[in-house]
């Protein structure tokens, strides 16, 4: 009897083994593909905006904090989005900034930023060409996009 409960024991251990440890080689030495709006990560807008000057495109900026809740539905729901961020990574360079901390705060005042989210597209010398004080799902962000698009010659 204690064979057969060690034997039960190593068969469900090898079974839980088995499950967790593998993994699909479909792919395997494959980058995949990133989806969805990509951010670049830089310290200053300047930076940003000088990107945008050299690749002939626009900005957006998405003004968040940690603690807004439809900054995180956004981040979950909208940015990952395959469609949305093809057309937001043809068209803009896109920034993500915390208005409480770092220079996030310093450009929250300068662009006079009152609720979170905010987004704003600018053009590449940093002025407004559309702002949207609060979540904007896919079907509004392609509007606000295209809407800052046409607004520049």
């Amino acid at each position: 009897m204690k064979n057969i409960r060690i034997s039960s024991w190593i068969v469900i251990l090898l079974c839980v083994f088995a499950f967790t440890a593998c993994k699909s080689k479909k792919n395997a030495g494959v980058s995949e593909k990133k989806t969805g709006v990509e951010f670049v990560k830089s310290a200053t807008l300047s930076d940003v905006l000088d990107k945008a000057t050299a690749e002939n495109k626009l900005v957006f900026v998405d003004f968040y904090t940690s603690w807004c809740l439809p900054c995180k539905l956004m981040d979950q729901d909208v940015f990952p989005d395959r469609r949305l961020g093809e057309f937001m990574n043809e068209n803009f360079i896109s920034y993500k900034v915390n208005a409480e901390e770092g220079n996030g705060t310093s450009l929250a005042k300068i662009y006079n930023i009152e609720g979170f989210p905010t987004l704003l597209f600018l053009d590449n010398k940093g002025n407004v060409l559309e702002r949207k004080l609060g979540a904007a799902y896919q079907r509004e962000m392609y509007s606000l996009g295209e809407s800052a698009m046409s607004l520049v010659p």
